[in-house]
């Protein structure tokens, strides 16, 4: 793929790697379509992007959406680093295993207890039901790593600050996101 716009600079972090943007690609062409469709949470990240990147057309414009939110957030989190370990500013995170930060969208295992443990079932499933195998996991299985976080916006983004605090909104980008919708078609 000849990525334009995906390529933009993401604030300070520099410009997301080809081999990211091919890779985000591919797992959004064959994510299981229940991730994209509509849910009545608020708290859902498409409830969170729409009046940036909505009003949603169909589920590939949502499928298209996530995936530019994916590629600007992993840029805010980690300057697209599968590796990122946890955070060691943040006391909390360096005081209990389950709060460490880990892999490209620092996400942590305690978020498997958000929505009232909505995470927990999928977690269970692909065997990162402890926060050992789950911080592990989250840097090397990247397609896990990318349905996770996928499935884990859609419970809350509490967890997110850069969105939460709606920092990642002024780099999300229509020109990118309609970039990734003809990408997924062809």
């Amino acid at each position: 793929m000849d990525w334009v716009n995906a390529r933009a600079k993401v604030l300070t972090r520099g410009r997301p790697p080809i081999e990211f943007l091919d890779e985000l690609l591919e797992w959004g062409k064959k994510a299981d379509g229940e991730i994209f469709e509509t849910n009545p949470n608020p708290e859902d990240i498409y409830a969170h992007i729409q009046p940036i990147l909505g009003p949603w057309r169909n589920l590939l414009h949502r499928r298209a959406a996530l995936l530019e939110v994916m590629r600007v957030h992993a840029g805010f989190e980690s300057s697209w680093n599968w590796r990122e370990g946890v955070d060691t500013t943040n006391k909390t995170s360096m005081s209990h295993i389950e709060g460490q930060e880990t892999g490209i969208f620092q996400v942590s295992f305690d978020s498997t207890y958000l929505g009232n443990g909505a995470m927990k079932p999928f977690a269970v499933e692909h065997g990162i039901q402890t926060p050992g195998s789950f911080i592990a996991q989250m840097k090397d299985d990247h397609r896990l790593a990318l349905e996770y976080y996928a499935r884990l916006v859609r419970v809350n983004v509490k967890w997110a600050g850069p969105i939460k605090r709606h920092e990642i909104d002024s780099e999300l980008s229509v020109l990118s996101m309609e970039e990734f919708e003809r990408a997924l078609t062809s």
